[in-house]
């Protein structure tokens, strides 16, 4: 047998012990009984908690965290497959072959005889193909609306909204200079605060959206990422606040106001010199 068949061996035999351990603890007769409270609906939020600890592994370089964090995900497809199959909708084995379906139709450079000379040109060739297997004509799938609500269908708000920014940008729908941008943010920051004092709390959402859109036009202006800049400040409050209950002597809900400021700044200075 060559290494490349005992790996490959290998493989399918962990995710068949995968398989069999989902199943023994979907399993009415000795299962777990929070597993078999589950719905597909009630994982939707593990999924995606899962999604988002897998990206931070890759991000931090982890590699032991990775590979952790990648069957925790791998995990979640298992168990919709699982409950999808006692419910009789698919099995696992379904959604292993409509996947590999899916590549091979989407990437006729590779499994046909069509020829490409970039990436650009696979990833029309995908957008054509997709559109086609949708039943969308040609004129459907270009509309820059239907591309733009998949991406708010699809993706985070924040990464969506940023998305969509780059299309609209790129269709034409832009400002001249970033002074426009800047005026837009002021524009849509004074709808805001009078919607919060004279309107109801749907149209207080609407504003508080649409400033923050501009807010993720302002920083597509300044070429930065908004979703890493939002990330990087919950991990730096989060450092904060620990240097804060380390230094405090009872519990933070104990102090005043501005006690917990005094203690904030000193925080902020012990990590700032560090």
């Amino acid at each position: 047998m060559s290494s490349e068949s005992q790996v490959r061996d290998s493989v399918l035999t962990a995710l068949q012990n995968l398989i069999e351990v989902v199943a023994q603890l979907r399993n009415p007769d000795g299962g777990c009984p929070w597993d078999l409270a589950q719905t597909a609906e009630s994982l939707i939020p593990y999924i995606i908690e899962e999604a988002y600890e897998a990206i931070d592994a890759i991000q931090s370089n982890d590699q032991n965290a990775i590979a952790e964090e990648l069957g925790d995900l791998l995990l979640q497809v298992v168990l919709q497959a699982q409950i999808a199959q006692e419910n009789r909708h698919f099995s696992l084995e379904e959604v292993a072959q409509g996947i590999t379906e899916k590549l091979i139709r989407r990437h006729p450079h590779v499994f046909g005889n069509v020829e490409v000379n970039s990436a650009e040109e696979v990833s029309q060739n995908w957008e054509q193909i997709k559109a086609k297997e949708k039943g969308e004509n040609p004129g459907e799938a270009q509309l820059l609306s239907n591309k733009l609500r998949r991406y708010a269908r699809t993706l985070p708000p924040l990464t969506s909204a940023m998305k969509i920014s780059k299309k609209a940008a790129a269709s034409g729908f832009e400002w001249e200079n970033i002074e426009g941008v800047w005026e837009k943010f002021n524009e849509e920051l004074a709808e805001f605060k009078e919607a919060l004092v004279t309107s109801d709390k749907a149209h207080q959402q609407a504003e508080l959206g649409d400033l923050l859109f501009t807010i993720i036009n302002l920083a597509r202006w300044y070429e930065l990422d908004p979703s890493k800049a939002l990330q990087g400040t919950n991990h730096r409050f989060i450092q904060r606040l620990s240097m804060m209950e380390a230094c405090a002597e009872h519990p933070l809900a104990t102090y005043t106001i501005e006690e917990l400021e005094a203690l904030w700044q000193q925080a902020k200075s012990k990590i700032d010199n560090s």
